[in-house]
């Protein structure tokens, strides 16, 4: 797929934003699901750009940076990975493994930014003792700019190049057995990502209701949006019949009174 001068300039802009996004974490815009579906959009297959951020996303959750311990950079990852996936004709699976070597080479780039950007503070806390509010700006603009070029630059050197012979041969020479185990690879990452998730959340009582998901999704045929309704259901179910969340003792053998302490417990103290 050859990509075009207003699809480059495209993608050159929801780098920038995913870049950005992903050092103000307050709009997530370097979340896979949001970059790859953009990229997708742009690149003309959006559905192939929410399969693969949907992919992303379940590896990235497992994703965050604790104190100053840098995490792998989920934005680089997402659009470059879209890119070669929809531009260079990859498979889902290939585009996943291929990210996880991306997002390192995104972690060194962020960590090799972030290091340069302390010559910014320091100009800032000078302008600061000046009582220069507009250079101050200036330096948060430009460091913040930084950021956004880490992404950019890539993708738009990619996806400039993903449209050539020279890169899809080299695309092409992959033997089907690389690609192959890439996919294997790439599913059994999205696994561990998943498993990562759950292990933190710690919610063992909700376990029930994730098998059952699990065997309603291989034993019927039932789409994303009939299983949606399924679980929007069984949470509603579950919220009402759980003695936690009565407000009174009008609802039932299991509930509490308006104090909070259980209905059955009280009538046992008053007897």
């Amino acid at each position: 797929m050859e990509i075009g001068t207003i699809q480059i300039i495209l993608v050159f802009l929801v780098a920038c934003v995913a870049g950005m996004g992903s050092i103000l974490d307050e709009f997530q815009t370097h979340q896979p699901l949001i970059a790859c579906t953009l990229i997708g959009l742009v690149l003309g297959d959006i559905s192939q750009g929410v399969m693969i951020g949907a992919s992303l996303q379940l590896i990235a959750l497992g994703w965050m940076n604790i104190g100053a311990a840098v995490a792998p950079d989920t934005a680089l990852a997402s659009i470059i990975s879209t890119i070669l996936v929809i531009g260079g004709g990859q498979s889902i699976g290939a585009g996943i493994a291929l990210a996880i070597p991306l997002a390192a080479a995104g972690q060194v780039l962020t960590i090799l930014v972030r290091t340069i950007t302390v010559g910014f503070q320091h100009a800032a806390d000078k302008a600061a003792d000046r009582g220069d509010l507009n250079a101050i700006s200036r330096l948060h603009l430009t460091a913040l700019l930084l950021q956004a070029m880490r992404i950019a630059i890539p993708a738009v050197i990619v996806a400039y190049s993903v449209g050539t012979d020279t890169i899809k041969n080299l695309l092409d020479s992959i033997p089907d057995v690389v690609t192959g185990g890439l996919a294997v690879a790439g599913g059994m990452i999205v696994v561990v990502g998943y498993a990562m998730v759950i292990n933190m959340m710690q919610a063992n009582y909700l376990m029930p209701f994730f098998f059952f998901g699990f065997v309603v999704a291989a034993f019927t045929q039932f789409n994303l949006i009939a299983l949606g309704v399924i679980g929007a259901f069984l949470a509603i179910i579950f919220i009402q019949l759980h003695p936690k969340y009565y407000k009174d003792g009008n609802n039932g053998g299991g509930g509490a009174t308006a104090n909070g302490a259980p209905a059955n417990d009280l009538d046992d103290e008053l007897d």
